[in-house]
């Protein structure tokens, strides 16, 4: 991974048809653009990396963290999931304007959003060509099922954002498309044209760790067309990830923090860190999530991405073992809560008083406590006494991918379709496999231990049955919420079922007893995607609105 990493820095150096072509490609002076005959294997794999590149988002001297196509942390801040976090609301004011859904049209998390998806997709056009054009390339279809699927990731992560869009392929002129000409359906449908054509062209293997095979365009397909509520396909293209053998659950869920688990098990699309090439690559969301407080394992990080109180709630269970869908007791989780709580909740968020990658979490690690309370981000944290995390600044960062897309969350896609076809069976048996994992993971041999079990009553247990379709479905939303807890679904999440605005003014209620910022949020429909952002508009000579 090493490697592919400097091919991305070398050609984020460069201007995308400008390669280095050698055995040291860090110390090769660019050559000339290449013509059609001129490109090979080497001058391909630099414009593949250059495509790559976009998932970082390093373009416009912003990192991903804030503004990539690859952690959404943001938008699980839009959420009932999570708190912006920091040293208060003025901090990063553009993702607090998220946080109470009152966003001006210049907010510059908007802009970065759309200015950092268009400038990778342009890069992947410029591959495409160079490719489609070379004589000499074996491999085409191979490379260019890579684009095409991350064409794909691109245009899924503008879509589910904004409004209104310009799509544009490789052949188009974008300073001629108006952002009005397709609907949000048209894109869905040109991103699932994309990934059923990479399917076919790509092989079972992928080249490299971080690279693309059909499997990651299987199950890219299968969550699109799960916003498109094409449950046959969901279910398709997830049995083709599943009968694939290729992938399989985490052990325990806390595997998933572990850099020896990287591109393992479960990863099936994640961003590829690392801390060579003076940590040009690292998850910036482990520098600006990591805990805050000088003297503590990660030194004064920035302490962005709270837990809210809605979700560590969530993670209670009853006396057989199971979430609250309906009718959940009143008393709230705190340190000193008495209750059964899933396991997973203490994998997911720091509490007062239990282990945190093998310390102690304190109140003096949290930055502002009295405005976003304690439940700091672990997932994105890795053991600190691991030899590869960087020492000093970056604080908290080493090289643990950052996942966009698991193994559980395409049995969970398949489950959610079942539950729409009404096979409450298939989607019993699925929603309990991920079930069975965070049962597992009430291991307290295993090192370092995230659980105390003298200060929390871990219960997971799997369903018995369903008694109703909506029981299932809740169940499914519910398993969803849980397992994927702040990797940057749930916002989506809450969209796409329709529940959004009646959700999250709920949770503005609810959650301003602890925090006093949302006493007066309030959520519209209107609000639901973002408008063009401003600059775009006028920048644009009339052609977006």
């Amino acid at each position: 991974m090493q490697s592919f990493n400097k091919i991305v820095l070398c050609t984020l150096c460069f201007s995308t048809l400008f390669l280095a072509s050698c055995d040291s490609l860090l110390n090769q002076q660019p050559y000339g653009q290449f013509t059609e005959n001129q490109m090979d294997e080497k001058s391909v794999e630099g414009l593949l990396a250059s495509a790559y590149a976009g998932l970082e988002a390093h373009f416009f001297g912003n990192n991903e963290a804030f503004a990539g196509p690859s952690t959404n942390w943001i938008f699980d801040v839009r959420s009932d999931d999570a708190l912006k976090g920091g040293g208060g609301i003025s901090m990063e004011g553009n993702i607090h304007q998220l946080e109470i859904s009152n966003i001006f049209s210049d907010n510059v998390s908007v802009l970065d959003k759309w200015k950092n998806n268009y400038f990778a997709i342009s890069r992947v056009h410029r591959a495409m060509l160079a490719i489609q054009n070379a004589e000499s390339i074996t491999n085409k279809d191979q490379y260019l099922g890579e684009l095409k699927t991350l064409r794909a990731y691109y245009y899924f992560d503008l879509v589910r954002i904004f409004r209104y869009l310009p799509y544009f392929t490789e052949n188009d002129d974008a300073s001629t498309t108006d952002n009005k000409t397709y609907t949000q359906t048209d894109i869905y449908r040109f991103i699932q044209k994309d990934l059923r054509e990479a399917y076919r062209m790509m092989g079972e293997t992928e080249p490299t760790p971080g690279r693309f095979n059909k499997y990651v365009a299987a199950a890219l397909m299968a969550k699109t067309c799960a916003y498109t509520q094409d449950w046959d396909s969901v279910i398709v293209y997830s049995n083709y990830v599943i009968n694939s053998g290729k992938y399989a659950l985490y052990p325990r869920y806390q595997d998933m923090s572990k850099i020896d688990f990287n591109n393992t098990y479960e990863s099936i699309l994640s961003l590829q860190c690392s801390t060579a090439d003076d940590n040009a690559h690292i998850n910036w969301s482990n520098l600006l999530n990591v805990t805050y407080s000088a003297g503590n394992l990660y030194g004064t990080g920035d302490d962005f991405f709270y837990g809210s109180q809605n979700l560590v709630d969530a993670f209670r269970t009853d006396a057989s073992g199971l979430p609250y869908l309906e009718n959940a007791p009143a008393e709230h989780v705190s340190d000193s809560y008495t209750g059964n709580v899933d396991p997973r909740l203490d994998f997911t968020v720091g509490r007062i008083g239990m282990p945190f990658r093998g310390y102690t979490y304190t109140d003096s690690w949290c930055r502002a406590k009295d405005i976003y309370g304690e439940y700091s981000n672990k997932k994105c944290c890795m053991d600190p006494a691991d030899p590869r995390m960087a020492s000093g600044w970056p604080w908290g960062a080493g090289p643990l991918n950052w996942p966009f897309l698991r193994y559980a969350e395409v049995l969970l896609l398949k489950a959610e379709a079942s539950v729409e076809k009404n096979d409450l069976t298939t989607a019993l048996t699925l929603v309990n496999e991920v079930r069975e994992k965070a049962k597992r993971s009430i291991d307290l041999t295993y090192v370092p231990s995230e659980l105390d079990a003298t200060k929390a009553n871990y219960k997971v247990e799997p369903y018995a049955s369903f008694a109703s379709q909506e029981q299932a479905r809740q169940a499914v939303r519910m398993e969803r919420r849980l397992e994927l807890a702040l990797e940057g679904h749930r916002w989506f999440d809450l969209v796409r079922w329709g529940i959004a605005v009646q959700t999250m003014n709920d949770f503005f209620a609810s959650e301003a007893a602890f925090h006093a910022y949302y006493t007066d949020a309030n959520m519209t429909e209107e609000e639901l995607f973002f408008p063009t952002p401003y600059e775009e508009v006028i920048n644009s000579n009339g052609l977006y609105k």
